[in-house]
């Protein structure tokens, strides 16, 4: 991934934190002459490895998982908030352009495929609470474990300790304190709630009038 300098980060702990806000990712595998893409939910187990280990599962007539029973070198690819930048909101509209504002993670690494029911039970176990843990009446595996247990065989889990992590966070490191200022002023006239997470990223940075925290 091309990262300039000013927006390159070797934060892993604000890598995750990221992954694990955004965890529906893209992976992609190239093999047999073929380059894989297929659109997953992660589940990032941060405490496995020193980059984190991802898990994740997909239908065992996806033809993706011939590449990773291969162990064919992978990347998965998150993206966090993102937001349009006008130049109307610099000090000078008239010697800018148009820009964009984002977040993008890559996790490289070889991924392990498993077709045990008992490791795949575990693997949609941790996904599910996870995000079940924000509904007010939290619905478990155990629920359906009958028909969760018969679905296992129509799937292959993966898991994919992480080599290596690529993250650019463009978060307006670029422009001068005063371009910074007005961008998080213009950010936080929008009710949507991606501009409202850049913001909150680009205010962990700067301070209201633009300089560095």
């Amino acid at each position: 991934m091309y990262t300039p300098s000013h927006f390159h980060t070797d934060d892993v702990t604000a890598m995750h934190a990221a992954m694990k806000r955004h965890p529906f990712a893209l992976l992609v595998t190239p093999h047999a002459g073929e380059l894989h893409m297929t659109h997953l939910p992660f589940h990032l187990d941060t405490g496995r490895g020193p980059r984190g280990t991802l898990q994740a599962h997909l239908a065992h007539a996806n033809p993706h998982c011939a590449a990773l029973k291969a162990g064919a070198p992978s990347v998965v690819v998150f993206q966090g908030p993102n937001a349009y930048v006008s130049p109307r909101w610099y000090t000078d509209p008239a010697k800018n352009v148009p820009t964009w504002n984002y977040v993008a993670i890559h996790a490289h690494g070889r991924p392990v495929a498993t077709e045990d029911p008992q490791t795949l039970m575990g693997y949609i176990s941790a996904l599910t609470d996870e995000h079940e843990a924000y509904i007010e009446r939290p619905w478990s595996i155990e629920e359906a474990e009958a028909h969760a247990a018969h679905l296992v065989g129509h799937i292959v889990g993966f898991e994919l300790a992480i080599e290596r992590l690529e993250g650019k966070f463009k978060l307006s490191q670029n422009r001068p304190q005063a371009d910074r200022a007005l961008v998080m002023r213009e950010f936080g006239k929008s009710g949507d709630t991606v501009v409202a997470e850049m913001l909150e990223l680009m205010q962990s940075l700067y301070a209201e009038d633009g300089a560095l925290r």
